[in-house]
């Protein structure tokens, strides 16, 4: 790496770790199970296929997109000033990106949120990804910390990957645009991704997308919430598709447990909840409040806490619904409680993950990039001792 970085070996040329080895049929790498009458007559006569998935023969085209220095040198780089936009792919033809992988050398400590991340398939009109960068890769605070789960790692050292599956029928094009004041100077990053005659049927496209509540708007009530009314809004789509999961950070405005929130989705236009949860720490699969003990597992996590249940306490949250993606035929709506029945003022900050048909409903407008700066907010009220916002 080039040594504007000083904690790297500034001699050593920087290769990517982790490109994919091997990889699947197309139809099985989409998830589509269309395996050809061959395989199943092998699965049949020899065994089960998961004997056989990775010694099959591909036909796809494997394709990198990088940072690589087209002299030949080491400068494995690309520069990214404020206001400008780094393409990071742009490919015509069928395919899908496999993987994303960057490491990011910035003077702005704030650049995980400043630098936002956007993507588009076939050349629609409108982004189906745009989120921050941090956000994306579950650092939604804008700090860095290493874990693993089965769709997104932070490697040693400030290494990004994440690993879902982004067909595309036409053409893809991914970009990276610092919004921040300052350059980002070493914006190193590779999108692996394969090129295929022509995608299967009935593929929805992948989306991502970023909101916030900074701080949520805590509501006086009876302790009882029904309906859902004032939730935290994680995603509203319209259309058909599935929802994959989200991450989601949390910096607390009040003292005591931020997470007595239960999550509550919406299903092609319930009224009700067509699916409720017991609590925050629930939804993401841990318990009693995660005895603010951070954990990373592949489908959920808390990979970060610091100072749980105190004003100025920090989470960060992930849940993959790879089990039984939540699937919707016309709409969903998926949410989840800031407090017991939302009587709560923490700042939320998430992305949701999904698959659907395209078009996609309009994103939120994305907050501007001192917004996204997490902050500690006087909010008031029994559970607090009247802070002020960190840096004032």
């Amino acid at each position: 790496m080039h040594p504007v970085d000083p904690t790297c070996d500034f001699r050593a040329r920087r290769r990517l770790v982790g490109a994919l080895a091997v990889g699947l049929p197309a139809a099985a790498l989409l998830g589509t199970g269309a395996d050809s009458a061959a395989e199943q007559a092998t699965s049949d006569a020899a065994g089960p296929q998961e004997l056989f998935a990775l010694a099959r023969l591909r036909s796809y085209k494997s394709r990198r997109s990088s940072s690589w220095d087209r002299t030949g040198g080491n400068a494995d780089w690309v520069t990214v000033d404020p206001g400008q936009a780094a393409t990071l792919l742009d490919a015509t033809g069928a395919g899908v990106i496999t993987h994303l992988w960057f490491t990011i050398n910035s003077a702005d400590p704030m650049h995980l949120k400043n630098l936002v991340l956007r993507a588009w398939w076939d050349g629609e009109g409108s982004a189906s990804i745009e989120v921050p960068i941090g956000d994306f890769f579950g650092l939604g605070l804008g700090e860095y910390f290493v874990y693993q789960s089965a769709l997104t790692a932070v490697a040693p050292m400030k290494a990004l990957n994440a690993y879902f599956k982004m067909p595309f029928a036409s053409a893809a094009r991914v970009t990276l645009t610092n919004e921040g004041t300052a350059p980002t100077r070493n914006l190193y990053f590779a999108v692996d991704y394969i090129m295929v005659p022509s995608l299967p049927e009935g593929l929805g496209r992948f989306h991502a997308q970023f909101r916030q509540a900074a701080p949520c708007h805590a509501i006086v009530s009876d302790g009882k919430n029904l309906t859902g009314r004032d939730n935290y809004v994680f995603l509203e789509a319209i259309g058909r598709g599935h929802f994959i999961g989200v991450t989601q950070s949390i910096v607390q405005n009040e003292n005591g447990w931020p997470g007595e929130g239960d999550d509550m989705i919406f299903i092609d236009g319930d009224a009700l909840p067509t699916i409720n949860g017991t609590g925050t720490e629930d939804y993401f699969n841990g318990a009693w409040d995660f005895g603010g003990q951070a954990f990373a597992n592949q489908h959920q996590g808390a990979p970060h806490i610091v100072d749980p249940e105190r004003i100025g306490g920090r989470y960060c949250l992930y849940r993959w619904h790879l089990e039984s993606p939540i699937a919707f035929g016309k709409s969903i709506k998926v949410t989840i409680e800031h407090g017991t029945a939302n009587d709560r003022s923490d700042d939320f900050y998430s992305t949701a993950f999904w698959y659907q048909a395209e078009p996609h409903a309009a994103f939120p407008p994305l907050p501007a990039p001192a917004d996204r700066v997490p902050k500690v907010f006087a909010v008031g009220g029994p559970s607090t001792a009247a802070p002020v916002a960190e840096g004032e």
